[in-house]
């Protein structure tokens, strides 16, 4: 398991994880089966424009028959209107996000965060030569992907 921040870190060796580096994801130079990135782990990428690098990464980072496993949720809930239709703002992709971490007084840099629906991760790996599979849909807009190469 790899996390950027140290006591991330040390909470996962803490809670038994038995092999926890702190370590960038874009620094990761090993090749591996499968990455799984759960809990919205997609997210690292910070926006869509980060979405071809990543997939130049995962070129690198994946065996030749390799795979990423990931969930993420498609937020445009948050854009209901109270008769039921969602407006999606026109200005953006509406999943990037920034946020700021906070834990008593100790307040972190702010960071990009994305949020990616099903669809536009589909056309984007189509666009990177990876392919996307629907595992499962969530209630709440939420979903598991498996990403490979064509």
């Amino acid at each position: 398991a790899i996390d950027i921040s140290p006591e991330s870190v040390t909470t996962m060796v803490c809670r038994g994880v038995r092999d926890a580096r702190e370590k960038d994801f874009w620094l990761v130079d090993e090749r591996f089966d499968t990455i799984l990135m759960l809990m919205n782990g997609i997210g690292i990428i910070g926006t869509l424009s980060e979405l071809p690098r990543f997939f130049r990464h995962l070129d690198n980072i994946l065996s030749d028959n390799g795979e990423v496993i990931l969930d993420s949720t498609d937020i445009c809930y948050i854009f209901e209107e109270e008769d039921g239709i969602i407006v999606l703002p026109q200005d953006g992709y509406y999943g990037e996000m920034e946020f700021q971490m906070q834990y008593k007084d100790i307040i972190g840099e702010k960071f990009p965060w994305l949020y990616i629906d099903f669809d536009t991760l589909s056309e984007k790996a189509e666009e990177n030569g990876f392919r996307t599979e629907l595992i499962a849909e969530g209630e709440h807009y939420d979903f598991l992907a498996r990403i490979r190469r064509k």
